[in-house]
């Protein structure tokens, strides 16, 4: 069974953060997966820098632009991946855009993936019609999971169709708007998630987008298996450094 599904049968509440490798600095992304690891943390999300993260708000684009200025590119990140393979115990999601696995190459890019020892990705931009032909099966001939997003704004036909295929979580957008640390959640949204527990889903939901704290954190948990962090923790990252990754996280799992 994959690292991420053996953690949703062991565990409810789980906390996942997301980071942009490369960010604050080129060699941070080992040390900021290694913090996380320690910190508590259930699952990471590592971001892969693009020029155009079409899901992104402006505080990801931001640690993209700098992580790009720094010289990262998917070599390194692959590289650095790699070297902490046997140590670190923390399931990894990578999450991208199909133009970089595109201009990769998609057999080297998933050799990779699975080289680093990850079997699940995210590629919000990833056609439906494009995966059933192609990437579908190309995916699981590396035994690679695919996460799939749904918003406010997919149709129950969609989401259903969306569950049939998901093997790791559904990744519930919080709101129809890119990444961002938004406040409180509101009722729409709180009525948008009893929507999709309504619909007795199969797998298993994770919420991201505008999730920040803890308190943001514990209502999100009412409606699925956990949660995602970026925004808010990129900030935080920002400006405290990788030293401070468990002050951050600490309050949060309290």
């Amino acid at each position: 069974m994959k690292k991420i599904e053996t953690i949703f049968k062991e565990k409810k509440n789980l906390l996942s953060i997301y980071f942009t490798c490369g960010y604050p600095k080129l060699e941070d992304t080992t040390k900021v997966i290694s913090e996380l690891e320690k910190s508590g943390v259930d699952f990471i999300e590592v971001g892969l820098p693009y020029s155009d993260p079409l899901a992104d708000g402006p505080t990801i684009q931001d640690s993209s632009q700098k992580a790009l200025e720094n010289g990262i590119n998917l070599d390194i990140i692959f590289d650095q991946l790699m070297t902490i393979k046997e140590t670190n115990k923390t399931p990894l999601v990578l999450m991208g855009y199909l133009n970089q696995m595109l201009k990769y190459g998609e057999e080297k890019f998933c050799q990779k993936v699975v080289d680093c020892g990850i079997d699940t990705v995210i590629l919000p931009d990833l056609p439906m019609v494009e995966f059933e032909n192609y990437y579908k099966p190309l995916f699981e001939k590396y035994g690679i999971t695919n996460v799939f997003l749904i918003t406010p704004h997919t149709s129950d036909e969609r989401i259903r169709k969306i569950d049939s295929y998901s093997k790791a979580f559904i990744y519930v957008v919080a709101s129809a708007s890119i990444t961002g640390a938004k406040g409180d959640i509101s009722n729409q949204q709180i009525a948008y998630f009893e929507r999709i527990k309504g619909m007795n889903l199969k797998s298993n939901l994770i919420v991201g987008f505008g999730i920040s704290d803890k308190e943001t954190f514990d209502t999100a948990c009412n409606y699925a298996n956990g949660a995602i962090i970026g925004s808010a923790f990129i900030k935080n990252l920002g400006e405290n450094g990788v030293d401070k990754i468990n002050d951050f996280i600490k309050p949060i799992l309290s």
